[in-house]
């Protein structure tokens, strides 16, 4: 929802282009911004300056050791990956909702997650070796021992003062215990600080602080990940709760039992999508406060998932549900399913005023207050005249995206925002102690919130390596740290009411059949982006 036009795009085919476009704009003071597919939400990937563009180059992928790792450029689609591991049982960590859209550039630069990858399997946990262009237009490839020992003779000073930094954290109890705190939740708010503790070599620091940076630390021309194991065996069940703290109390024992996703979705979420077609009757009949569970479970072979759904039944045992229910195995009730759950992003697009947007927001609670925080949001949207806005998200992590609609246009709408986000910042970030970026990349939208959430020591540690890294600050400027309070209010993309005729395309990335543009058939005259 913010539009930048930039001055100069520069479609680079390869690693020499790049490196020379990045000398050339450091020699002249132009800043940079790095594009992949674009599929993020909160502003990450624009610019009025100079805009990288990935070519259709940038799509190698090599299978390593059976698949146990691959290896691959910033181009390749996040699926694509998963295509080619798919013959030896593997997967990329990873699993956004857009990975079918979506490219291995930004899963990386954002730290993304997803529904089954939670905190463990995340690229910061799976990456093995990156290969990394810097500001100065030096290529660093951890993988080739002489590229290394050529970094460390040209940039043993950087290396030198990320150890340092580390250093200090670990000599800084409070700071590092904060750190340590903070990444038991997801978190991609700022700069991966985690780096800082967990390791002490300077290389490692600069692997791992390069997850997450959104291009504002340099450009990840390949990374090379550890995979995880696709089980092939997968059941489903979609569990109706009367009130959210049962769901949450249910939330709490799933958390020790064998699934691989639980899925929260409130009842505004719900009724978003009960109309659709093909959806279970029993949404439009729910209680008011009724909260829905998508578990997911899944097996190497058939007795192990049959062990793993009674396990989890036995686990929800006594508490109260609104109807019985039970796992399936169908392929075809195992997608409804997870096409409720995928479909509420779009189906709020479809319903949308004309000259609205669709604003998309994720933040995590400790989840022990997860039923608390699900409350006190519910009571800001409320407050601040949001009542179309709905809750859902990845329980198992305390994780919650809420999606509302958003017009700039009429006088007090931008003030109204203004006023919905400082409440959301302060109630996350300060009175639970949560994320206010869990999986979809800070950007400008919570930039001006990052100090709020992390405190005066951490938010100078981050510029600290902004500086060590760029120290003339041209590598996306803006996002992830600002020192413009009113930056997530600037540069809005104007929103003029279209021709309810003309496809309503909300660019969420996902692309999928649940997509209500799909339903329409219009000339290419009559789309518009």
């Amino acid at each position: 929802f913010y539009r930048l036009v930039p001055q100069l795009v520069v479609r680079v085919h390869d690693e020499q282009e790049l490196g020379h476009v990045l000398r050339e704009c450091r020699a002249r003071k132009l800043p940079v911004t790095f594009r992949a597919a674009g599929t993020s939400l909160s502003g990450q990937a624009l610019t009025d300056s100079v805009l990288i563009q990935l070519g259709g180059e940038w799509r190698g992928a090599k299978v390593l050791e059976q698949g146990s790792r691959i290896c691959l450029q910033p181009g390749v689609i996040g699926a694509r990956a998963n295509q080619l591991l798919a013959p030896f049982g593997r997967k990329i960590g990873p699993d956004p909702a857009s990975i079918n859209s979506c490219m291995i550039g930004g899963i990386a630069a954002n730290n993304a997650s997803g529904m089954c990858c939670g905190t463990a399997h995340n690229s910061y946990r799976t990456v093995e070796d990156l290969r990394v262009i810097l500001a100065d237009g030096t290529c660093l490839d951890t993988a080739s021992p002489e590229s290394v020992q050529a970094f460390r003779a040209s940039h043993g000073g950087l290396l030198a003062e990320l150890e340092r930094m580390a250093a200090s954290v670990r000599a800084d109890p409070e700071l590092a215990e904060r750190i340590r705190h903070k990444y038991r939740l997801k978190n991609t708010t700022g700069y991966s600080l985690n780096a800082l503790v967990d390791y002490a070599d300077g290389l490692e620091i600069l692997k791992h602080l390069m997850i997450g940076s959104e291009g504002t630390l340099g450009f990840i021309a390949s990374i090379t990940y550890r995979t995880v194991i696709e089980e092939p065996h997968k059941a489903a069940a979609l569990v109706y709760y009367p009130n959210i703290d049962a769901a949450c109390r249910a939330t709490m024992l799933l958390k020790m039992a064998p699934v691989a996703a639980v899925e929260l979705m409130d009842r505004a979420a719900l009724r978003s999508v009960e109309d659709a077609p093909g959806m279970p009757d029993v949404l439009r009949a729910l209680p008011e406060e009724a909260v829905a569970l998508l578990v997911d479970v899944r097996g190497a072979h058939h007795q192990e998932l049959e062990a793993r759904m009674a396990e989890v039944a036995r686990v929800l045992e006594g508490i109260e549900t609104c109807e019985s229910w039970a796992f399936t195995q169908d392929a075809q009730r195992y997608a409804l399913y997870w096409k409720i759950r995928k479909g509420l992003f779009p189906a709020v697009g479809a319903v949308r005023d004309l000259g609205t947007t669709v604003i998309i927001e994720d933040v995590a609670f400790p989840i022990e207050r997860l039923a608390e925080g699900v409350g006190a949001l519910t009571e800001v949207f409320q407050r601040h005249g949001y009542s179309q806005a709905i809750l859902f998200g990845h329980a198992l992590e305390g994780n919650l995206h809420f999606v509302f609609p958003q017009g700039f246009e009429r006088e007090g709408e931008v003030a109204r925002y203004q006023a919905l986000m400082d409440d959301v910042a302060q109630l996350v970030g300060q009175e639970y102690g949560g994320s206010l970026k869990a999986e979809h990349g800070t950007g400008r939208n919570m930039a001006p919130y990052v100090e709020l959430e992390w405190g005066k020591d951490a938010y100078a540690l981050m510029w600290r390596i902004k500086e060590a890294f760029d120290p003339d600050n041209l590598l996306n400027p803006e996002v992830i740290l600002t020192r413009n309070p009113r930056l997530h209010l600037e540069n809005l993309k104007p929103l003029p009411a279209a021709d309810p005729l003309v496809d309503r395309c909300i660019e969420c990335g996902f692309c999928e059949s649940v997509c209500p543009s799909k339903n329409l058939s219009l000339t290419p005259r009559q789309r518009i982006v």
